[in-house]
């Protein structure tokens, strides 16, 4: 009895989260900021009206910073790709996490819950739970449904029913989680990327300073200030972009752990209230 409900329950929730809609996002999103910020890097940034006599080859206007960062070179649109992807997917992870608290606030609703546990009043919880919506509400939901399953399975012992709700928390946070962390990884490859595609647009550009510090006679002082103009404009970007995304990925990391927190004080009510009520009084089960 008890495999069979937890194996129901589980293929329950892996249907509602099979859908494709995350992956599908971050491949739309990776090549359209890439397209774009080529785009921009070609149209705006190197709009000859940025340069001295129109010419993007020569010297961009004083304090014109859109011509002095196309002068980063080849390097730069990629940098700039990847800063907008740490922007995108941030805001995509802050709706989802913000979706997954639910209505209200997250540490209200696990009071509510033990409340209604310690009042005998499981109808009232999971109605609760269909009220605060979101990844820990349907964690503590079945939770409570298990719960409320094996008040009324006298085959079992104790013991084996607080595993049994214990296993249906576990399996449900274990498909919840995933949603949480979705895209995350993308950030935290653009924080370790970021740095070094920089770092290879600061190579070029001294490979190009130094190129023109080598020609014969009179150096070439435009060749050269491309060249130091090119290193250091892709450096600030590279740092910039991984300082974003390092941000971006330490902020959400630690709001998903306070879900899990939440998650796990939530479960850990569900089990001792189980366990300290059990076959003690009659539940009231009263319809919502």
């Amino acid at each position: 009895m008890e495999k069979k409900t937890a194996v129901g329950s589980k293929n329950a929730n892996v249907e509602k989260k099979a859908s494709p809609v995350g992956g599908i996002f971050a491949t739309i999103v990776i090549p359209i900021s890439i397209i774009v910020c080529v785009l921009i890097y070609m149209f705006i940034l190197g709009n000859p009206a940025n340069f001295e006599g129109g010419d993007p080859e020569s010297h961009p206007l004083p304090g014109n910073y859109l011509g002095i960062v196309y002068k980063g070179g080849w390097v730069v649109p990629i940098l700039m790709s990847l800063v907008l992807m740490v922007f995108i997917f941030a805001i995509e992870r802050a709706l989802t996490i913000s979706k997954a608290k639910g209505n209200k606030s997250v540490a209200g609703f696990v009071r509510t819950i033990s409340a209604k546990l310690n009042q005998r009043d499981i109808n009232g919880a999971i109605a609760a739970c269909d009220a605060q919506k979101g990844s820990v509400a349907n964690v503590v939901k079945s939770g409570l449904l298990k719960y409320k399953e094996m008040l009324n399975e006298p085959e079992l012992l104790k013991a084996e029913k607080i595993a049994a709700i214990q296993k249906e928390i576990e399996e449900s946070t274990s498909l919840e989680l995933p949603m949480l962390e979705k895209n995350l990884v993308i950030i935290s490859t653009i924080a370790s990327i970021s740095t070094l595609v920089g770092l290879i647009g600061t190579v070029l550009g001294m490979i190009k300073a130094f190129a023109a510090l080598a020609q014969g006679g009179a150096p070439d002082a435009v060749g050269l200030a491309n060249g130091i103009s090119e290193a250091l404009i892709n450096t600030a970007l590279g740092i910039t972009g991984s300082a974003l995304a390092i941000i971006a990925y330490n902020y959400f990391t630690s709001k998903i752990d306070e879900l899990t927190y939440s998650i796990d004080e939530a479960g850990f009510s569900i089990i001792s209230t189980f366990a300290a009520q059990h076959d003690t009084a009659p539940v009231k089960t009263q319809t919502v």
